[in-house]
């Protein structure tokens, strides 16, 4: 099989298939224009069947390359570490300068790793509720900034963890959700990871730990991984031990050792030799690096994020209303743009850095922009990140709207909406009960100390009497816009 990629002097031809892991291997060809210089270092090309690792030699403007792994759907030019014709950093450098990564298991070796070979690795997502959360860009963008750099990316569904519900960060006992309910979140996370990577053509993988956790044999796995682990030592741990006093049940117990199976299944599965997550995970994470290194003596690793958290500290992705959710259907594509163009001065360079790709030159440039220059920044940080969630037309209404809002241009028609019955208002609506409504406020003693502050207005009328009935005589043309705090529009709809 052979493939040429217009525009970037590349050709390919499928020759053969790894041995050890029956992965494709490509020879890929790379003609530079003539005056070209490359100033990449040969390196010694080896054998195609030799597993896990490519080849490369340089001779005079032609480049020839042994490449080990799959195909890519991003363009032949992501495959390549290439600059200009300068080795660009690999991926774990990258990570670092962007300020992702917390802590690691022997990070010299991976780094080195990174550069040598393409190296499968993952990350798992317990299906807890309908949506990914806006916390989830943090692992999923350290996901696809290896997959950019040729590495391959497992999506760890846990249909089979979150039957038991990670303890990590908990005081209580993780509400237990159905089997139907677990399916469907599950379900959810596959078509939002649909959007950002290609699980068709092998380049990624999508597996739910369900497949090898629901039908263990407890005796097999006890014996096989149970004996592995020290009660005394988990103890010690930070989840175990900040839950003594108040209760741990054996079932959270055990989430330790079917997250640290999930990672030498996939190791077994998929040659896996990194598991990824939040730093919240580091002792989960530990758990697998050592349970496969001990059962199947090869060397494996770990590496934690640190957590979406604002300069003071603060967890990001929250608000008054609740959390900062991917799926438009949860938290609108404005509403999403709004808390990112309302984010801390002090926030900005950081966020820039962790949740788009715009080059760190320019990522410095923005996050050093003073007065109402940063305010510039923060509109790009918005409609990147909107853009890369919700697409470049909702990024785009979403943008267009604020600027309608506040910059003195009137209603917009992509505000966020609510149609409520005419005949709610013919006698009237109290306030609290629209806010509440048009889920500006998530309760009604909310609702009452926001009007009670001066938070809320009608149209340019401010309302001050939490008893207040709103009317038809309200409504201008069948609509009202409230207005909530400075910067939360909403517009009602008569239906």
């Amino acid at each position: 099989m052979k493939e040429s990629v217009a525009n970037h002097g590349y050709s390919r031809e499928q020759t053969g298939w790894c041995e050890v892991c029956r992965t494709m291997v490509w020879k890929v060809l790379r003609t530079f224009p003539a005056n070209y210089t490359l100033e990449l270092k040969q390196v010694a090309s080896d054998s195609i069947r030799y597993h896990g690792q490519g080849g490369l030699l340089i001779q005079g403007a032609r480049e020839l390359r042994w490449y080990h792994g799959f195909s890519r759907p991003l363009g032949m030019e992501r495959i390549f570490s290439f600059k200009g014709g300068i080795p660009m950093p690999n991926a774990f450098d990258v990570l670092e300068e962007r300020g992702f990564i917390e802590q690691g298991t022997h990070p010299e070796e991976l780094r080195k790793l990174l550069s040598e070979e393409s190296v499968t690795f993952y990350v798992g997502f317990d299906a807890t509720a309908s949506s990914l959360t806006m916390g989830h860009l943090i692992p999923l963008m350290s996901m696809l900034h290896l997959y950019r750099d040729g590495h391959r990316p497992i999506f760890l569904l846990g249909g089979g963890t979150t039957m038991i519900g990670d303890p990590s960060g908990k005081s209580d006992m993780r509400q237990m959700l159905t089997t139907e309910t677990i399916n469907a979140n599950v379900e959810s996370f596959r078509r939002q990871f649909s959007r950002f990577v290609n699980f068709d053509d092998g380049s990624a993988i999508l597996e739910n730990n369900a497949n090898w956790l629901l039908d263990l044999n407890f005796m097999e796995f006890m014996r096989e991984v149970g004996r592995h682990f020290s009660v005394n030592r988990m103890l010690t741990m930070e989840t175990y031990k900040s839950r003594l006093e108040s209760g741990l049940t054996f079932l959270e117990f055990c989430y330790l050792l079917t997250q640290s199976y999930d990672f030498l299944e996939l190791f077994r599965r998929h040659n896996c030799r990194l598991q990824m997550g939040g730093n919240d995970q580091w002792s989960n994470i530990i758990g697998g690096y050592e349970l496969v290194r001990k059962v199947e003596g090869k060397p494996v690793y770990g590496l934690t994020f640190k957590l979406l958290t604002t300069s003071a500290g603060t967890k990001m992705g929250k608000t008054e209303a609740g959390t900062v959710w991917l799926d438009a259907e949860r938290t609108s594509a404005y509403d999403f743009y709004q808390y990112l163009r309302n984010v801390d001065d002090a926030d900005v360079e950081r966020m820039l850095a962790l949740l788009t790709f715009l080059p760190m030159e320019e990522v410095k440039r923005l996050g050093s922009l003073e007065g109402s220059g940063i305010n510039h920044a923060k509109e790009v940080l918005a409609f990147e990140v909107t853009k890369f969630v919700h697409g470049e037309e909702e990024a785009s209404k979403a943008e267009a709207t604020a600027k309608a809002l506040f910059g003195g241009g009137g209603v917009d028609e992509n505000m966020p909406s609510t149609t409520l019955p005419q005949a709610n208002f013919a006698e009237g609506m109290d306030i609290l009960s629209v806010l509440a409504e048009t889920k500006l406020v998530s309760s009604r003693s909310e609702g009452r100390r926001l009007v009670q502050q001066g938070g809320v207005a009608l149209g340019d009328e401010r309302v001050e009497d939490i008893e207040y009935l709103v009317t038809l005589q309200d409504f201008s043309s069948g609509e009202l816009i409230i207005r909530k705090g400075k910067k939360v529009y909403h517009r009602v709809v008569l239906g």
